[in-house]
């Protein structure tokens, strides 16, 4: 009987489509998907659906940990560049910690750019209630204006790319996906690299046989290019991938070769056939950035890669 592992507020019932569920040991949905497997032609595969955190995607394992060590330090007002799942994870872990904390005092800026996709920015505000707390301004060179506050000292910069308290909060995720019986592999779609590094050192610390694999795309791909070659100059779909100095990758790209992993350059055609690919055999509708993932394992497979276990996909939101 397989297992599936639910966020603790997500399981009212011991069984789920008739499978057991251990509470206790998860955050978030990891569970086998045996036709997506099958179609692969691997021996199994994992979907680790950090989509179904309660911050919205796997920047909630650390943004919000980020503020409370900062607030706890005295330090009250925080920005952000994003339009994406790092200010959402912001906006809910400032209001969820005002709610909490009474006697507690935050504030939150966030940055955005002028040619901010329109459906992002309107999640954006949707998200925020408390808007004497929380503002958005969109501007020509968010991380820039975001960097002036920090250098004034008006304002923390929530920035994970370079701030190693962020890995913190990604090793509880780390501890997760290892718990897998006989895990092979771990494939992750990697801006930044963050996530990556978190996870690829707690393999390496514990000696874990487990191969790390990172994918990136076309438009972002500093990390991967040290691994792969891009076939195509086309814009990604995968617009969450977008760091292009990556100032992790001279730590992540060794922890790669450690643990028998690599870096994978997906294109347009590879993300929307692992898209169709999981909606036909899993009925999920996951984004572009979570595709690559799945694209990346395809990649690898074809490419005459083989796993001598489970293998586990990281879908990360949106």
């Amino acid at each position: 009987m397989s297992m599936i592992l639910y966020p603790y507020t997500e399981v009212p019932k011991a069984f789920i489509f008739g499978l057991k569920i251990d509470i206790f040991a998860m955050k978030t949905i990891q569970m086998p998907y045996p036709e997506l497997a099958k179609a692969l032609g691997v021996e199994n595969i994992y979907l680790k659906r950090e989509d179904t955190h309660k911050y919205g995607s796997h920047k909630g394992r650390s943004i919000p940990l980020m503020i409370k060590n900062y607030n706890k330090q005295g330090i009250n007002t925080f920005v952000i560049s994003s339009s994406g799942n790092a200010a959402l994870a912001a906006v809910l872990a400032v209001e969820n910690r005002l709610k909490n904390n009474p006697e507690v005092t935050l504030s939150l800026k966030i940055f955005v750019g002028k040619n901010i996709d329109q459906k992002k920015l309107e999640k954006l505000k949707r998200t925020i209630t408390c808007s004497d707390a929380i503002t958005i301004e969109q501007v020509d060179n968010p991380k820039q204006k975001a960097f002036q506050l920090d250098k004034a000292g008006e304002a923390k910069f929530l920035r994970q790319s370079t701030d190693d308290l962020a890995l913190d909060g990604y090793m509880e995720l780390a501890q997760e996906i290892t718990k897998i019986p006989e895990l092979s592999a771990i494939f992750i779609p990697t801006s930044s690299g963050t996530t990556a590094q978190a996870i690829g050192q707690y393999i390496l610390d514990r000696n874990l046989p487990i191969q790390l694999h990172i994918a990136q795309t076309t438009s972002c791909h500093p990390i991967a290019e040290e691994f792969d070659t891009k076939t195509s100059d086309e814009p990604s779909l995968a617009g969450a991938i977008v760091d292009k100095v990556a100032h992790r990758k001279e730590v992540l790209i060794p922890i790669i070769k450690k643990t028998n992993g690599f870096g994978w350059i997906i294109d347009n055609t590879q993300i929307q056939e692992a898209q169709k690919l999981v909606k036909t055999t899993t009925d999920l509708d996951i984004s572009a950035t979570s595709a690559l993932s799945v694209a990346a394992l395809q990649k690898a497979l074809k490419m005459g890669k083989t796993f001598d276990g489970p293998v586990s996909c990281f879908i990360c939101g949106a």
